[in-house]
């Protein structure tokens, strides 16, 4: 069996010691925080965004994750129809110009 040194309690010097240390440590800190001059040297982390740039974020992204389902249901409609894209474009341009279907409404189903 090998054997094994118990860990010595640190005896109050040390403790005073280390305690002196972290103590001198916070007050240096504390006197670069206060000094404008030294403000280039603290050492910070990454960039905090604000909960309106999260959000806004989240619904750029909402954005993206609908068009992009469109996009893909128009597709396969396309497909479904048997027309081309450019047949349905005539179609659709046709429709808005002559006033039976406005660009900003959905047709009824029928």
């Amino acid at each position: 069996m090998k054997h094994q040194k118990a860990n010595k309690p640190l005896d109050e010097r040390e403790k005073l010691r280390k305690f002196r240390e972290l103590d001198d440590a916070f007050a240096q800190a504390l006197k670069m925080l206060d000094d404008p001059a030294k403000s280039q040297d603290i050492p910070t982390g990454p960039p905090v965004r604000s909960i309106a740039m999260l959000e806004q974020e989240e619904q750029e992204a909402q954005a993206q994750r609908d068009q992009e389902r469109f996009k893909e249901r128009l597709d396969a409609l396309i497909k479904e129809s048997g027309f081309s894209s450019k047949a349905l474009a005539a179609i659709v341009n046709a429709l808005t110009t002559h006033g039976v279907w406005q660009a900003d409404e959905l047709p009824s189903p029928q």
